[in-house]
């Protein structure tokens, strides 16, 4: 078993602040323009005295408190807070809507909330009633609220005043705390996914986050000198991962974006040494890519167009483990001193060691184009429930289908499996949760004899590698009796930089469908440029320019298919899919027996041989106001 020296993050945190003091950089946050440092003696203060005040307030070992909130340094102040004090913190997506707060909210019993700005306080608020156990609403950001007049409201500085105070009489209280955090007691509580209903709280313990981060760390190591930028959401717990455990654990800087829409921007202000996104981030980088070589000058697509081959060629040489020749050698030199060195420097990729993604499936083709740029991306599989990780590629050990071999002290392997060794992954190992939150019964049908039962379907390579086809629910069986991963056809669709999102049916059907959303940015340039008018995402998803132009795209995917997995027929759906619509969870996963009942008279129509199908439906906007949709999609096939 792995040793940790400091058992508790807040003895972590608390190790840190004594190693480093005001001599090394902990947090940095993007404010007004300028990055603003926190050394680890700073952060050490600000959770040592945001947990007196909230004792000082009545917070007891035990509690929970929901946090919700871009991500900043009092987002991790408030979860260390409350680990300090022996309670729980809860983080709720910022883009969750009223219903969602309420139900975690209520469901946690939180007596805190710690709301960051403004809007979320105003969700909050609005509850009224709803929210029976809330005491307390601390708020970070002080705009606007000046004209609140509510008891609970409370001003994140002045909870901290509270706790300076409360320690005058209490001197000795903190480091009592501190030491009386147990390593098998609850951390912190991350949601699942919720593909399927309402998301699970899943309670994770302090030696789950630090097993699981150390045990990363044998084989992605990571330095106290890297930099880091945490931009994805910090209730997701491959951002936990990142931008808590492993970053105590090894002493980095996390850096704050200045806002979600500039993390871009400031990623490429600080040139992180490690990055972790899921595949819609990678996603979007390749589409960005192809976009902005379309609008570069005539030398510059000529030098992209000469020498991408070139990158694929040395990336399939690498995931082949095959020594390049002296040509092809000089070949990739360059073509990286003339394209690829620039390309990473525009992402902000130039100094990034450890670069890996997870939460899903990476498409195939978005893995070789990194890999072509010279970004050494790995793949990370894992569940919430066995704190993000349990499987990652090794260096020049890269398989895009697969998603690595076991971390240290991880075993999976597969249950039930049919003749071709396809079945259930399970997995045990210390990062393995202590079990939902007031839901016995789910943790009981999760957790069977100590493993992990997935619910995703996968198979070992010869060689170790573990592949995971889809989840169980998810694989689809033809008429013909054909089995096949419809997320495998959806990832290939993906990678075209016009398709943002794309649904494949087929299971129980003679063959298979599409439903595509298209990138309305990407596809209205594209528009634009050939003086296309539209109005509206409607407008422009029924041209029959854009069906065109997508059926070119489709049938690209179609070339690298089996001939009994290729779409057949598509359409362009009118909307984009939308959590708020409950089409995609929070983690932008598509909920897909929610869109089959959803979209059902399209689908049946596709399949019925409807050339044309009719649309006559109530839009809700983001503003809560509706209208009535009347429009018309074609189906096209191929």
């Amino acid at each position: 078993m792995v040793h940790l020296p400091h058992d508790t993050l807040p003895k972590l945190l608390r190790h840190n602040a004594m190693k480093y003091g005001d001599g090394k950089v902990a947090l940095r946050e993007k404010e007004f323009g300028i990055w603003q440092p926190f050394t680890w003696k700073e952060y050490y203060e600000h959770v040592k005295y945001f947990c007196l005040g909230l004792v000082s307030m009545g917070l007891e070992k035990g509690d929970t408190i929901s946090i919700i909130g871009d991500n900043r340094p009092e987002w991790v102040y408030a979860e260390l807070a409350a680990q300090c004090a022996g309670a729980v913190g809860i983080g709720i997506y910022q883009d969750s809507i009223l219903k969602e707060v309420s139900y975690i909210i209520n469901h946690a019993a939180s007596k805190f909330i710690v709301a960051e700005d403004q809007e979320q306080v105003d969700k909050v608020l609005d509850m009224g009633d709803e929210l029976t156990t809330v005491r307390h609403v601390v708020y970070t950001d002080s705009r606007g609220m000046s004209k609140y007049d509510d008891d609970r409201l409370i001003f994140f500085p002045e909870v901290e005043e509270k706790g300076r105070q409360y320690e005058k009489d209490h001197p000795a209280l903190f480091d009592q705390l501190v030491d009386a955090t147990r390593t098998d007691e609850p951390a912190q509580i991350c949601t699942t996914s919720g593909t399927t209903g309402n998301p699970k709280l899943a309670v994770l313990s302090h030696r789950n986050m630090i097993s699981m981060a150390a045990n990363l760390g044998e084989v992605d190591p990571k330095r106290e000198t890297d930099e880091f930028v945490s931009f994805l959401p910090l209730p997701w717990i491959g951002e936990q991962m990142m931008g808590v455990a492993s970053a105590l654990l090894f002493g980095f800087t996390v850096n704050f974006p200045e806002s979600p829409e500039t993390a871009t921007d400031n990623i490429r202000e600080i040139g992180p040494h490690v990055l972790f996104s899921p595949p819609r981030v990678w996603e979007n980088l390749a589409a960005t890519v192809q976009v902005k070589i379309m609008d570069a000058s005539w030398l510059k697509q000529f030098l992209y167009n000469r020498f991408l081959p070139v990158g694929y060629e040395w990336a399939d040489l690498k995931f082949q483990k095959k020594q390049p020749s002296l040509a092809q050698k000089l070949r990739y030199a360059l073509g990286y001193l003339l394209v690829f060195r620039a390309l990473k420097d525009r992402l902000g990729f130039t100094f990034v060691r450890s670069a890996s993604t997870g939460g899903a499936a990476l498409g195939p083709d978005t893995f070789r184009f990194f890999h072509a740029l010279g970004v050494n991306l790995k793949q990370i599989y894992g569940q919430t429930e066995i704190s993000g990780i349990s499987c990652i590629h090794r260096d020049g050990d890269i398989n895009f289908d697969s998603v690595g071999k076991p971390i240290p002290e991880t075993e999976v392997r597969i249950d039930n499996p049919d003749p071709q060794g396809v079945g259930e992954v399970v997995s045990r190992s210390p990062a393995l949760f202590l079990g939902y939150y007031k839901n016995e019964e789910a943790t009981r049908e999760t957790i069977l004899n100590g493993w992990l039962h997935s619910g995703d379907a996968g198979y070992f390579t010869p060689d170790g590698h573990l592949i995971i086809i889809d989840r169980m629910k998810d694989i689809m069986t033809m008429t013909s009796g054909e089995r096949f991963s419809p997320q495998f056809i959806e990832n290939k669709l993906k990678f075209s930089p016009y398709i943002k999102e794309a649904v494949c049916i087929g299971h129980q059907r003679d063959f298979v469908i599409s439903m595509i959303c298209i990138d309305f940015g990407i596809v209205g340039k594209w528009a634009e440029d050939r003086r296309i008018n539209y109005t509206t995402y409607t407008d422009l998803a029924a041209k029959p320019e854009v069906y065109d132009f997508l059926e070119k795209e489709v049938r690209k995917v179609n070339a690298t298919l089996v001939e009994s997995q290729k779409v057949k027929k598509f359409i362009l759906l009118y909307k984009e899919l939308d959590a708020d619509d409950d089409e995609l969870t929070r983690t932008r996963k598509v909920r897909r027996g929610f869109i089959d009942e959803k979209y059902k008279d399209i689908i049946e129509g596709i399949y019925a041989g409807q050339e044309q199908i009719h649309i006559d439906t109530l839009i809700k906007y983001q503003d809560g106001k509706t209208s009535q949709l009347k429009t018309t999609l074609p189906v096209r096939t191929l």
